[in-house]
Formats: structure tokens, sequence, C-alpha cells
């Protein structure tokens, strides 16, 4: 394993400048920190050229077959010292694992071969989330939920940000995720039958109300401003969130794991899903 002690080092000072977006676009690089999202990655299949250590962070989750299995997948590896390592961090507490990997995005037409065809398809629409940490909360639902795969549409986030890393636990690395327009998306939606069920506070449907056990896709939108009237106007039928307070919305994420959490409620009592995430076989309906 290459030694590297110094917080001077070349590779060092670039990891750090890859904590800025434009550093990171333009160089097309991921930095994945931490044990669980490395894990991800691995599960996932997804590449990680450089590896970089510090065992003396470690937290005794089994560092060193972790290490070996992303060597062995064909990570380079480098220990760092401690100093040179919290230079790197993104984390206020770093676990001593930080991996290096290239930016992957796909576009509507690669979603065919990765959507599994053994289930009702099942989408989440992202309009113009802008916080980081949101996106990554959404996708870890998501993963839970059972979604099928993720539409980002007019993006203003950074889907590589180290907090969409971070708050997704690394299922960015694991979910299919797409990358594309609002006027893109609807029209592939369209085309597939699925259809479509927009979030927003200000119609009379509760969501509850709406059936979800078939091919659907869920439209969320940005913080501050909510759905576009494109998306209302597109979608097959507008729901709302129930608000019993002085509180007129949720937090994007909390309110997109509720809608999709109502999709798996109700696929599981039709006996579509079990709570394994299997497809029941009629011995089990």
């Amino acid at each position: 394993m290459i030694q590297i002690s110094s917080v001077q080092n070349p590779k060092i000072k670039q990891i750090v400048k890859w904590r800025d977006r434009r550093d990171r676009d333009r160089d097309q690089k991921v930095l994945v920190e931490g044990y669980r999202a490395l894990t991800r990655a691995i599960a996932g299949n997804y590449p990680i050229d450089e590896l970089y250590v510090c065992p003396e962070l470690f937290q005794g989750k089994n560092e060193g077959t972790l290490i070996a299995e992303l060597e062995q997948r064909g990570a380079t590896a480098y220990e760092v010292s401690a100093p040179a390592f919290h230079k790197m961090a993104y984390r206020d507490r770093p676990e001593g694992l930080l991996g290096i990997g290239p930016q992957r995005h796909r576009g509507l037409a690669d979603l065919e071969a990765i959507v599994r065809s053994d289930r009702p398809e099942f989408y989440l629409v992202c309009e113009q989330i802008e916080k980081p940490g949101n996106l990554g909360t959404i996708l870890r639902s998501a993963d839970a939920a059972g979604v099928s795969a993720i539409i980002l549409c007019d993006s203003r986030t950074d889907l590589f940000n180290p907090n969409v890393v971070r708050a997704s636990t690394g299922n960015l690395f694991t979910m299919p995720i797409a990358e594309t327009t609002s006027a893109a998306a609807a029209a592939w939606l369209k085309q597939r039958g699925v259809s479509v069920i927009a979030s927003s506070p200000h119609v009379d449907t509760i969501y509850t109300a709406v059936a979800m056990t078939g091919p659907v896709a869920i439209v969320v939108g940005a913080e501050e401003f909510g759905l576009s009237d494109f998306w209302l106007n597109a979608a097959d039928v507008c729901a709302r969130l129930p608000m019993m307070g002085e509180a007129d919305s949720l937090n994007v994420a909390t309110a997109t794991t509720i809608m999709l959490y109502e999709v798996l409620r109700q696929r599981l009592a039709a006996g579509a899903v079990s709570d394994t995430g299997a497809v029941p076989d009629s011995a089990d309906c």
C-alpha cells in the first residue's frame, strides 16, 4: 500500500479541491467517504479508482475486508496520516476510509435495462430539488420503499455532492437514477403507461384516496415553491398530505417519504410485494 504522510502531497491537495463542485464536475469525480457508502458502492458495482485509508481512524467495522475487496476490484490504495486524512475528509468524525470514483450520469434510455420487470413500475420524479441533504434523504427513502428508479428533472442540486452521498448512506450508488428535463420525463412515463401522481398542498384529494398499486410515478417539487405548473398540468392526479397544524407544508424529504410509503402500503395490502422486497408467488398471495 502506498504511504502518504504529508498534508502537502499533491494527491491530498487535489482531493481537497474536489470538495468544490466546479472541480468535481470538471474532472467528473465523486468522493465516497465512510464504510457504509463504500460498501454500497460495491453492492452497486460502482467503480472506485482510488482508496485512501487511515487505520488510526478505523471504527472496527471490518475495514480490512472492505479494503481488500476494493483493491481486488481495481482500486489503488493509499495509507495516509491522520492529519492528511482530516484535511481531505468531509465528515466531522471521519472513519478513515475515502474512495474516489467517476461520476456516472444516466438518461431515461439507460433505465430500460435496469428497471425490474417482475413488479409494477414505481418511479419517483424530483423536480428542481435544491438541497443536497434533502436529495440524499430522498434517495435513502426511495431505496427503502422499493422505488424502481429516480428521475431528476431540471436539477438544481449536484447529484455527486458529498452531502448527497452521506445523507443517502451510499444508496446513490445502488439506486437507478436518470437525469433529464421535465418534458422528456413526462413523455417517457406516458409512453410506458405510468400513472403520474403530483404532490401538492393546494388540492382537495388526500393522498390515501389515490390508487397506487399499478405502474405509478410520484412527482415532488422544489423546497420553496413546490411543483411547477408543468407537472401539475401533466399529472393524472394531484394529491396532498393532510396538515392539521399551523404549518402549511412539510420538508420535501419528509413529504416524499410519506408518499412513497403509501405506494408500498397499498402494494403490500394487495399482495403485489412482500415485506422482504420480493414479489410473492401464488402460494404467498
